[in-house]
C-alpha cells in the first residue's frame, strides 16, 4: 500500500519533472536529449534481452562504471552493457565508454509505469546500481521480476542514513529487496546493514583501480618544465568555496606583483603572487559563473577551453572535462572540492594515483575513509579552513622535499589499496551466471 502510494506520487510528478529537464536544458543541452527515454518510450532501433544493466546516475559514478565495465570485459568479453544515467554528465562520460553491440539509454523516472516499460523492453539479466542510487519502485519492480538487482561500491555516510531513516517505509524495503550489496568499507557496511541490505562483502572503492591518462600525465610534465611558477589547483570546487579562495588571495595581497625588495621578498604577499593559481570546478555548468566571479573579484582569468596552454593570467580556469590527469599532473599540491563547506569532500582518489599531495578541509564525509587513510599514509593534509589551506600550499611549494615525499606517498597509497574492481566483477558475474533467464522471455511489450 504504501509503494503504491509512492508510486502515485512519481506518477503525478511527472509534468513537474519534465519541466525541470526543459530548465536544465537551457544551461546544459544534454538534458533536452531523448527526453522520452526517462519515462520509458523507446526508438523502435532500442531492443535487446540478457544485457548487464549497469545505473552510473552522474559524472563520478559513470567513471567508477568504467572501472568496473573494463574488468567485466576482462573477465568475461562478450558481455551485453546497458548503460543508463540520470544527468547530462553522467551520459557523457558513459558513452565513452560503450563498444559495438552496447546501448546506453537514460534511466527510467521511478514511477511504476516507466520501470515497467524500461525492463520489459531490456529484460536485463542482472541490474548493477553504483554508489548511493537506489529507487524504491525500481527495486520493487525487479524484485517482482526476478532479475537480481545489486549495489556496487556501495556507500553510506551518516548524513545520508539519517534521511534514509526518516523514509524507512520506503528506503528499507527497497534496500531489502537487492539481492546483493558490496560496499566500500566496513562504515559504511554497517549503515547499510542496519537498514536492511543484504551485504555481501566489503571490497573498497573501485575508484583506487582507476588508471591516470598516460598522455595527460605527459603532457603536464613537458607544460611543467615551461612554467615560470609552480600550479596549485583547487580541484572539484564546488559553489561558495571560490569565493573563499579569492577573499583570501585578496587578503594576502595577490592581485599585483610585490616589488622584490628587501622587505617585501619574504613576505605573505610575494609566497602567494609567486604561484599560479588554478580553480577546476566540480560542475561544468558553473564554469562560466566561476570565471565571472574571479573577474568580479579582482584577477584576470584564462580559460584552458579558450587558450589551451596556460597563460599569465592570475588565475587558470579549468573548464574542460575529462582532464583532471592533466590538471593534478601539472599541481604541485591541490585543495580538495566540496571539504571546505560541509558537502563531505570529493574523491581525492585520482590526486593520489597522479602523485599529487592534497590538502583538503574539515569536511570530508564523503571519503570519510580515504581521507583518514591518506592522512595515514603521509598523502594529504587537513586544515580547518582556507587560509589555512592556502598557507600550507605555500609551504609545500617552498618545501621541495617534503613536496616529493607526499607525492611518493601519495602513489604508494593509491597503489596499495587496488582491487575493488576484480573482486566486484567476479561476484557480479557468479551472480549473473546463476539468475533466472525468466526475465528474457518476457514477450515483446507494445509500445505506443
Amino acid at each position: 500500500m504504501l509503494l503504491r502510494l509512492y508510486g502515485a506520487f512519481t506518477t503525478l510528478a511527472q509534468p513537474l519533472v519534465r519541466r525541470k529537464l526543459r530548465r536544465r536544458a537551457v544551461a546544459e543541452p544534454g538534458y533536452a536529449h531523448a527526453v522520452e527515454e526517462r519515462f520509458g518510450h523507446y526508438d523502435d532501433a532500442v531492443n535487446g534481452t540478457g544485457w548487464c544493466w549497469i545505473h552510473a546516475v552522474s559524472l563520478g559514478e559513470a567513471r567508477a562504471a568504467g572501472i568496473l565495465i573494463e574488468e567485466l570485459r576482462r573477465q568475461y568479453p562478450d558481455i551485453p552493457i546497458l548503460l543508463t544515467n540520470g544527468t547530462a554528465t553522467g551520459r557523457e562520460e558513459g558513452a565513452k565508454l560503450l563498444q559495438p553491440g552496447d546501448l546506453q539509454v537514460w534511466q527510467p523516472w521511478d514511477a511504476p509505469e516507466p520501470v515497467a516499460r524500461f525492463l520489459d523492453r531490456f529484460r536485463p539479466r542482472i541490474g548493477v546500481l553504483m554508489e548511493t542510487e537506489v529507487w524504491p519502485e525500481m527495486t520493487a519492480a525487479c524484485a517482482e521480476r526476478g532479475i537480481p538487482l545489486v549495489l556496487a561500491n556501495a556507500r553510506l555516510n551518516e548524513n545520508s542514513l539519517a534521511g534514509a531513516e526518516r523514509l524507512g517505509w520506503l528506503a528499507r524495503p527497497a534496500y531489502s529487496s537487492l539481492a546483493a550489496v558490496w560496499a566500500q568499507t566496513e562504515a559504511d557496511s554497517h549503515r547499510l546493514v542496519s537498514l536492511g541490505a543484504k551485504v555481501a562483502g566489503v571490497f573498497g572503492n573501485l575508484k583506487f583501480d582507476a588508471t591516470p591518462d598516460a598522455r595527460q600525465l605527459a603532457t603536464a610534465a613537458k607544460l611543467r618544465g615551461q612554467l615560470p611558477r609552480p600550479v596549485v589547483v583547487f580541484a572539484s570546487s564546488r559553489d561558495g568555496e571560490e569565493q573563499q579562495l579569492l577573499d583570501v588571495l585578496k587578503r594576502f595581497g595577490a592581485l599585483a606583483p610585490v616589488p622584490p625588495t628587501q622587505e617585501a621578498i619574504q613576505s605573505i604577499a610575494k609566497r602567494v603572487h609567486d604561484v599560479q593559481w588554478m580553480i577546476v570546478p566540480r560542475h561544468p555548468q558553473r564554469f562560466d559563473e566561476v570565471a565571472a566571479l574571479v573577474e568580479a573579484n579582482g584577477f584576470a582569468v584564462a580559460r584552458r577551453s579558450a587558450a589551451g596552454a596556460p597563460t599569465e593570467a592570475e588565475i587558470w580556469l579549468g573548464d574542460s572535462l575529462g582532464e583532471m590527469a592533466l590538471y593534478y599532473g601539472l599541481a604541485d599540491a591541490a585543495l580538495l572540492g566540496g571539504s571546505f563547506e560541509p558537502l563531505g569532500g570529493q574523491n581525492l582518489i585520482e590526486a593520489a594515483a597522479c602523485g599529487c599531495p592534497v590538502i583538503m578541509g574539515p569536511s570530508t564525509f564523503n571519503f570519510a575513509e580515504a581521507a583518514e587513510l591518506s592522512l595515514a599514509a603521509g598523502a594529504s593534509l587537513r586544515v580547518p579552513d582556507m587560509e589555512h589551506a592556502v598557507t600550507a600550499a605555500l609551504k609545500l611549494v617552498e618545501k621541495t622535499e617534503r613536496r616529493e615525499a607526499m607525492a611518493q606517498a601519495a602513489l604508494a597509497f593509491a597503489s596499495m589499496n587496488r582491487g575493488a574492481a576484480e573482486r566486484t566483477a567476479a561476484a557480479l558475474l557468479a551472480i549473473a551466471e546463476h539468475a533466472s533467464p525468466a526475465a528474457e522471455e518476457r514477450p515483446e511489450p507494445h509500445l505506443e
